[in-house]
C-alpha cells in the first residue's frame, strides 16, 4: 500500500515537471512574439499629420498714409507794410472772418488819400465841363455858335464824365487793399502756422524780415473732416471702388482705430513704384487728428483665391525644390512637389500641388523617403502646438530616466557623463 502511493507522488511530480516545462516554453514562444511583433511596430517611423486648411477669403494689406486737413490755406499779404499786431497764436480755433493780424501800411493810406483827392479833382472839372456844354446847346437855338463847338463842348463833357468813373474805380480799388491790411480767417478751422511777430515787414510774396526764406503770414486748416492720401500697389487696384473702408491708426493714438471711406483714386499707377494714389476720407468732429500726421492704414478686401494654408514646418527642402510629405491611403510616404505663392510669419500659402483633403505629414524628418511606411501618431499635448493634443491611435510619452544603481553607505553618485560610463568611480569617503 505504501509503495503504491509512493508511486502516484512520483507520477504526480512528473506531470508537474513536465507542466511546468510545457508552460514555460509557451511562454517563451509569446514573449519571443511579442518582442518580434512589437519591435517590427517599433521599426515604423511615426508622423504627425495636419490637413491643408483654405485661404481666408479676404485679403489684407497694411500700408503707410499720409493725413492731411481738408481745406488746408496759407494765407500772404496783399499789401506791404509792417505787422501792427497779430491776434490768433498756433492752435487757435478760428471762425470765418475772425481777425488774424492787422498791418500798418502808411504808404498804401497816402495813396488811398491821393486817390480820393483826384476823385474830387475829377468831379469838379466834370461839373465844369457839363455847365459848359450846357451853355452851349442852350446857344443853338439862336445860331450863335457853330455845331462845330457845340459837338466839342459835349464831347468834353462825357470825357470827364469818363474820368470821374476811372477815379472812383482807382478810389474803390485802393479801398480793397485797405481791407487787406485786416488778416481773417478765410472758414473755421484752426492756425496750424504763424510765421509772424509784430514789427515784421511783410509784402505780396510774404515774411521778408526773416533772412533765411519769405513764408506765409498764417496757415488755416478745416479739420473737421481729414484726407487721407495712401499709395495702393497694382494688385490691389480692382478692389479700389466706392463701399471700401480701411481701419487706420495713428502713433499718437495705438489704441484708437479711425475708419477711412474711400472717396476717390487716380486712375493710373505711377510707373516708378506701380502704386495709385488713392484718398480717403476720416471723421475728426473732436479734432483728434492733426494734419501731417503719418497713418498706418489697413485695408481688406473679398478676393477669390484657391490657394490652402499649410504650417512652415512641413516644408521639405531638396534638389527636386519646395515638397511636403503626404501620406497616402497605404500608409506610405508620397514627396509631392507643390508651389508657394506667399510666405507669413510662422504658414505658407499654397497655390498648386495639395488639395484640402490631403495628409500632410508636420515637421518631417530628413530620413523619410518616398515610399516608406509610417505610423500615424497625434502627439502628446504641448508638443505640437499646430495640432494639439487629444485621443490617438498612440501617443509619444517621455521615457523615464534610468534608475541610478544603489551604493552602499548612502553617498550621493555624480551623473554620468559621455565617454565615462566605462570608467569606475574613485573611492569615496563616507559622509559626515
Amino acid at each position: 500500500m505504501k509503495t503504491l502511493n509512493g508511486r502516484h507522488i512520483a507520477l504526480f511530480a512528473v506531470l508537474l515537471c513536465v507542466l511546468y516545462i510545457g508552460y514555460r516554453i509557451y511562454e517563451s514562444k509569446s514573449d519571443a512574439a511579442l518582442l518580434r511583433e512589437k519591435t517590427l511596430e517599433d521599426a515604423i517611423p511615426t508622423v504627425a499629420i495636419i490637413n491643408p486648411k483654405p485661404a481666408d477669403p479676404t485679403e489684407t494689406i497694411t500700408l503707410p498714409g499720409n493725413i492731411t486737413a481738408w481745406f488746408e490755406a496759407p494765407i500772404y499779404a496783399q499789401v506791404s507794410g509792417y505787422v501792427k499786431m497779430w491776434y490768433k497764436d498756433y492752435g487757435a480755433l478760428v471762425k470765418a472772418g475772425d481777425i488774424l493780424a492787422e498791418i500798418n501800411a502808411p504808404a498804401l493810406d497816402a495813396q488811398y488819400a491821393q486817390a480820393k483827392a483826384d476823385l474830387e479833382s475829377e468831379r469838379a472839372k466834370y461839373a465844369l465841363a457839363d455847365v459848359t456844354a450846357k451853355r452851349w446847346l442852350a446857344l443853338r437855338k439862336n445860331h450863335a455858335v457853330s455845331e462845330q463847338s457845340i459837338s466839342v463842348q459835349v464831347a468834353h463833357a462825357k470825357a470827364e464824365a469818363a474820368k470821374v468813373k476811372a477815379a472812383e474805380q482807382n478810389v474803390r480799388n485802393f479801398e480793397a487793399l485797405i481791407r487787406f491790411k485786416t488778416i481773417v480767417a478765410p472758414y473755421d478751422g484752426v492756425v496750424t502756422v504763424r510765421n509772424i511777430n509784430v514789427g515784421d515787414y511783410v509784402n505780396k510774396e510774404g515774411t521778408i524780415s526773416a533772412p533765411s526764406a519769405v513764408s506765409n503770414l498764417f496757415t488755416v486748416a478745416d479739420v473737421s473732416m481729414m484726407r487721407l492720401f495712401v499709395s495702393v500697389p497694382e494688385s490691389f487696384g480692382p478692389f479700389l471702388n466706392p463701399g471700401l473702408t480701411a481701419t487706420v491708426t495713428v502713433p499718437q493714438l495705438p489704441n484708437r482705430h479711425f475708419t477711412g471711406k474711400f472717396l476717390t483714386v487716380a486712375r493710373g499707377f505711377d510707373v516708378s513704384t506701380r502704386t495709385a494714389i488713392t484718398v480717403f476720407t476720416v471723421d475728426n468732429e473732436d479734432r483728434a487728428l492733426w494734419p501731417g500726421s503719418f497713418a498706418k492704414v489697413v485695408l481688406t478686401a473679398p478676393v477669390d483665391r484657391k490657394v490652402y494654408m499649410i504650417p512652415s514646418t512641413a516644408l521639405v527642402f531638396q534638389e527636386h525644390g519646395t515638397q511636403v510629405a503626404l501620406v497616402t491611403e497605404e500608409d506610405r510616404i508620397h514627396l509631392q512637389p507643390i508651389t508657394v505663392s506667399r510666405l507669413l510669419d510662422n504658414a505658407v500659402e499654397v497655390s498648386e500641388g495639395i488639395s484640402q483633403t490631403d495628409r500632410v505629414v508636420n515637421n518631417p524628418s530628413a530620413a523619410l523617403l518616398e515610399g516608406d511606411k509610417v505610423r500615424i501618431v497625434t502627439p502628446a499635448p504641448g508638443y505640437d502646438l499646430t495640432t494639439g493634443g487629444g485621443s490617438s491611435e498612440q501617443k509619444a510619452a517621455p521615457k523615464s530616466p534610468p534608475k541610478s544603481p544603489p551604493t552602499s553607505q548612502h553617498v550621493p553618485v555624480p551623473p554620468e557623463t559621455p565617454g565615462e560610463q566605462d570608467t569606475p568611480a574613485p573611492p569615496t569617503q563616507p559622509a559626515k
